[in-house]
Order: C-alpha cells, then sequence, then structure tokens
C-alpha cells in the first residue's frame, strides 16, 4: 500500500508539473519580421523671411524694433519652411533646401555632421544617413538668424519601424 501510495503521489506531482509547463507555454510561435530596410526619406526646406530689416519700410513697428538699442538690433526673423523631420536609424535622407533671399543661411544639424552652407538666392542638398537614434536640433547657425531659425529631426530606431 505504501508502494501505490506513493505511485500516487508522484503522478500526482508529474500531472502539476505538466500543468505548470503547458501553462507557461507561449502557444505557436511568431512569424519572424523581417529587418527594416533602410529608406531613401526626401524632404523640400525653404529659408522663410518672417521679420527682417528689409520690412522695416512696409511696418512701421519694425523700424523701432531693429533701431539700435530696438528688440530686434543685430537680429532677423527667419524660419524654416517645415521644423520637424522625422526618420528611421540608418535611413538615407536628402534636403533639398532653397533660399530665396538675400542673405546667406546654414543648414546645420552638430550630432548628425551637417553643416550646410545656403546662399543667397540659391538652392542646395543637405544628404546624410541617419546613424545615431535620437531628436536633434538642426538650426542656421548665423548669429544674427539665432535662435528663431530652427526646427528637430528625430531618428526612430529601425526596429520599430514594423
Amino acid at each position: 500500500m505504501k508502494t501505490s501510495k506513493k505511485m500516487m503521489i508522484l503522478a500526482a506531482g508529474l500531472g502539476l508539473v505538466a500543468l505548470l509547463a503547458s501553462s507557461c507555454a507561449t502557444g505557436t510561435a511568431a512569424a519572424k519580421t523581417p529587418p527594416y530596410t533602410a529608406q531613401n526619406q526626401q524632404f523640400q526646406i525653404a529659408a522663410v523671411p518672417l521679420l527682417v530689416h528689409e520690412a522695416a519700410g512696409q511696418y512701421d513697428y519694425l523700424q523701432k524694433a531693429f533701431a539700435k538699442h530696438g528688440l530686434l538690433d543685430g537680429h532677423e526673423i527667419w524660419g524654416f519652411s517645415q521644423t520637424h523631420l522625422v526618420v528611421y536609424q540608418y535611413d538615407s535622407v536628402d534636403v533639398s533646401l532653397l533660399n530665396v533671399g538675400d542673405d546667406p543661411h546654414t543648414f546645420t544639424i552638430n550630432e548628425l555632421a551637417v553643416n550646410v552652407q545656403m546662399r543667397p538666392q540659391s538652392s542646395t542638398k543637405a544628404d546624410f544617413v541617419a546613424l545615431k537614434v535620437g531628436t536633434y536640433k538642426f538650426f542656421c547657425s548665423i548669429a544674427e538668424h539665432a535662435p528663431w531659425m530652427s526646427g528637430t529631426i528625430t531618428v526612430l530606431p529601425d526596429a520599430v519601424a514594423h
């Protein structure tokens, strides 16, 4: 009797182990997601004059703002026509840049080693590969245009592209 009791306890124990093991199983294997293939992302950005010296003749309040010790003394307010770009890691990024004004500008992203000169009344390109994940500031490095001429580029991990 002792042996049959031990056998029953052993069978119950094995059954419990099997039950626990089956409850921990994840079921059928999920289909493997193919790896992300880097894309070529294209953007068009223009330098946009917002409050510039040339407009002082048109708007009298700007004369005071641009005067010595005025609110905009030594500055102009320019912007970029797009202020937020989103790409995935390892994407090739092609930015067409347009500058129809008479002021020079730059398109600069320090963390991604991008610094393109935007000559007056011209178009140019900034081409780079987005290697580092994160959100980075792009800006015009000309002091007169800081801090208003800026935007951000967000580089998402390639693993989240699916």
